[in-house]
């Protein structure tokens, strides 16, 4: 069977290539644009890899197409493919049909952390012998793939709330019927789709819908959001999590969240000792660790694993040090992430000075619906560089007055390095924060210092 995936160099619809290779099918795809490192991964398992999105690229016809959330009518490709009735069927749907069907599915959802707690899922059951699939939308360094099949039951796949194709409105997440799924945490996002708050909690509820009555829902203990999308109506366990409360607990020894202590009920597990940072990958380490143990993993046998954990790309990955200053990587996208992230950084680096080169990139960035919470959320830098596009749709100077000084704002890249140039002096972090490419930006500042 010869399958075409429409977006085929996005994480997730990359994802569905490399899982459709593993099953032996005939895997072709086209994109935008075809750049590494997606492209790279997919010419290596023998994808076929084209261009654009032409009409020409579905001749001969495809058995199937496989259409990722990105395309819309008016593409000459969904045109084609319309126009000729072609069979066709979003990622998520065909994901959830032939990969997760039989499967124990472990889904992930929240508006952060998504990326970091599955990954963390991944390994931990791994770790413990289960042999785990996954599909998550980043690279696991511990893994160094996005996606694979593997032989056990469980498969780990990131849950997103965006939704599904031009075809299909609802959240990806309602096509993958989980047994045990994850609700790490519920805000305002994705303005370009979701009108209010209230809207993306109703798609949350019809995940927990389709949680099964034997299954388990893990959820934030913190978050009130949450609260209401369960008092929506719920069928199935719930097991909580959260910092000094929930079913499963956290007890800070390192203010800076790299050492903890972790509690089920009144029982104390023993504590966690890793890399990373912050009280938000607490939160992500409880969640993942009442995942794991509610699909037949040990707790105790466990925790001594998180040390060996390595994180993901782009989540304050540490690119380079140079003349005493460090630079990161991290993939931001909205004020709260960006807030916890720094708030982490700082109990890590004391006084010393934190720069950030900040992109506000995703839709809901771009359109503005978090910019009166940005200044907040930079509470923890010391100097704010901030990318302000000329296709950005809102006015930066309320920003900037805001930032009190703190703060500068360009509209291209090279003036971005410029600026970071002027400002960086030994002792440093520096952290570049985009959901997109940065147009290499990060590594191109640690190579000039």
């Amino acid at each position: 069977m010869r399958i075409h995936i429409l977006g085929i160099c996005g994480t997730f619809m990359g994802g569905v290539a490399v899982l459709a290779r593993e099953l032996g099918l005939d895997v072709e795809g086209s994109d935008a644009d075809v750049y590494p490192p997606m492209s790279t991964q997919l010419e290596a398992l023998g994808i076929a890899l084209k261009s654009g999105y032409r009409a020409g690229h579905l001749q001969p016809p495809p058995d199937r197409v496989v259409v990722g959330n990105a395309l819309s009518r008016g593409n000459p490709a969904i045109e084609h493919m319309l126009d000729a009735r072609l069979d066709y069927v979003s990622g998520p749907q065909w994901l959830g049909e032939t990969v997760l069907r039989g499967r124990q599915v472990l889904a992930v959802a929240g508006t952060h952390g998504k990326t970091t707690t599955s990954s963390l899922l991944a390994y931990l059951l791994d770790t413990a012998g289960l042999a785990p699939g996954f599909l998550i939308g980043g690279v696991p360094a511990n893994f160094g793939i996005s996606a694979r099949l593997e032989s056990g039951a469980p498969f780990v796949i990131e849950a997103d709330e965006y939704d599904t194709a031009f075809f299909d409105k609802r959240s990806k997440f309602v096509h993958y019927r989980p047994q045990i799924a994850v609700l790490n945490n519920l805000e305002y996002d994705h303005a370009d789709i979701f009108p209010d708050v209230a809207a993306i909690q109703r798609q949350f509820h019809h995940l927990v819908r389709t949680v099964p009555g034997h299954g388990r829902l893990i959820v934030n203990a913190e978050d009130v959001r949450l609260a209401e999308v369960l008092a929506m109506g719920c069928w199935t366990p719930v097991e909580t999590f959260g910092i000094e409360a929930g079913d499963w607990r956290a007890r800070l020894i390192a203010a800076d969240g790299s050492a903890f202590a972790v509690s089920r009920g009144e029982v104390g597990l023993g504590e966690v000792h890793w890399s990373l940072l912050g009280r938000h990958n607490v939160m992500n380490a409880l969640a993942a660790l009442a995942a794991a143990v509610a699909a037949g993993a040990d707790p105790h046998a466990l925790l001594p694993a998180f040390t060996g954990f390595e994180s993901v790309k782009r989540r304050m990955e540490r690119i380079g040090e140079r003349g005493g200053v460090r630079v990161y990587d991290d993939f931001a996208h909205h004020p709260t992430a960006i807030a916890t992230t720094l708030a982490g950084l700082r109990a890590r680096v004391g006084a010393a000075r934190i720069v950030v080169a900040l992109e506000p990139r995703s839709n809901s960035m771009r359109a503005g619906a978090h910019a009166a919470g940005l200044a907040a959320a930079l509470a923890d830098a010391d100097v704010i560089v901030l990318l302000a596009r000329p296709a950005l749709a809102w006015d930066t100077a309320p920003l900037i007055a805001e930032l009190g000084g703190r703060g500068v704002a360009v509209s291209g890249v090279d003036a971005l390095l410029a600026a970071l140039a002027v400002q960086a002096r030994p002792g440093d972090h520096v952290v570049f924060m985009s959901n997109g490419g940065f147009e290499g930006a990060p590594r191109r500042f640690a190579a000039s210092l």
